[in-house]
């Protein structure tokens, strides 16, 4: 049976190829701001969206929904921009692409510490701006990544897709976590169950936290101060788990030496703070950006969707 289905962004052309031919599918291709009006009337008779992570589907808006909807499904793992308690109290069950992004995410991770750490973007700034005096000893000195201690903080599947290939570079790894892994997902890294000493340990700051009030700010003041001086730090989860202001007064003191950031808390718009300094590697989300990985992401989305409109269980439903 044909279901009608809202898809809100342009998709990799195999994914909306597949959600053409298997659906009576609507592309919105909203451009930048999701607008929440055109999404509403396009799902009038609809039985499923699949919408990103720059769609925010609150409770107001899951409210006004049509009641033909029976699944939302996300092109992410995160849900940060859809209320599932919402979702949940009127009955659209809700799939996202967990395990397909892993190894990409960690692929930035293990990039944006080698930036940092190479002072790699700052390096390709002088080349661009011509202003490369040539070769000298001292010029532009960085730090190797060799026998230094990588603090993965979040040992999910990104975090321990990102110990094995730290594990390439010499690198300790060890990690903080809710609860400690079983030995055989551990694979050597080091548990600490107290934040104190994980930070103090940390050469490279991994951070993998998914986001909400619960880990807003992890990243404070106060926890900064505890980290090694020298400290590099790394974002690659959700920007709310930084607070900005510290990180930025952290850079500019030294305490951090360098940070590689993909996530900010209110994207695309970037805290100012970060602009104006060098030793800050920026990435505008590049996390999963492959096309093999958006790819396998949107045909995973679809699965889901079609799991969920057929009546058979799907292992990436949330609600």
């Amino acid at each position: 049976m044909t279901h009608r289905l809202v898809v809100t962004r342009m998709l990799p052309e195999p994914v909306a190829a597949r959600a053409a031919a298997d659906h009576d599918t609507r592309f919105l291709d909203f451009e930048a701001a999701f607008e929440p009006e055109i999404f509403l009337a396009a799902l009038d008779g609809a039985a499923a969206a699949l919408v990103t992570p720059a769609d925010r589907i609150d409770a107001g808006l899951i409210a006004r929904l049509p009641a033909s909807v029976r699944v939302i499904g996300t092109f992410s793992v995160g849900t940060d921009h859809i209320d599932l308690e919402a979702a949940r109290a009127r009955g659209f069950a809700v799939v996202n692409t967990p395990d397909v992004l892993s190894f990409a995410t960690a692929e930035i991770a293990l990039t944006l510490m080698l930036m940092a750490a190479r002072r790699a973007g700052e390096g390709e700034r002088v080349v661009r701006a011509r202003a490369w005096p040539g070769w000298k000893p001292n010029f532009m000195l960085g730090t190797t990544l060799e026998g230094k201690a990588l603090g993965i903080l979040g040992m999910g599947r990104i975090g321990r897709t990102l110990a094995g290939m730290a594990r390439g570079l010499s690198m300790q790894v060890l990690y903080h976590n809710r609860n400690r892994l079983h030995p055989d997902q551990e694979q050597g890294a080091l548990f600490h169950a107290g934040e104190d000493r994980f930070l103090a340990a940390c050469d490279v700051l991994s951070i993998h936290l998914p986001g909400g009030v619960a880990t807003r700010h992890w990243l404070n003041a106060e926890r900064i101060a505890r980290l090694k001086p020298g400290a590099i730090v790394v974002n690659t989860g959700r920007g709310t788990t930084i607070d900005d202001d510290a990180l930025i007064a952290a850079l500019k003191s030294g305490h951090i030496a360098a940070a590689g950031l993909d996530v900010f808390p209110a994207e695309p718009a970037v805290p100012a703070g970060y602009l104006d300094l060098e030793n800050v590697v920026l990435l505008p989300h590049l996390g999963s950006a492959t096309q093999e990985t958006r790819t396998a992401m949107g045909m995973l989305a679809l699965d889901g969707i079609d799991a969920v409109l057929a009546g058979r269980e799907v292992s990436s439903r949330l609600v």
